[in-house]
């Protein structure tokens, strides 16, 4: 059985694991999303 990272990274290879990434690397550009990660982010600290 392969490893995890192993096919983790045979996925990134991949061209729906290229598309995948771009649309990650979109969303993370995205100044609405950044706020809803900060928020998130602030909710768990505060537990």
């Amino acid at each position: 059985m392969a490893s995890l990272f192993s096919r983790i990274s045979a996925f990134a290879r991949s061209p729906q694991g290229r598309r995948v990434t771009e649309q990650l690397k979109h969303a993370a550009r995205d100044p609405r999303t950044k706020a809803k990660i900060q928020q998130a982010l602030n909710r768990l600290r505060k537990r």
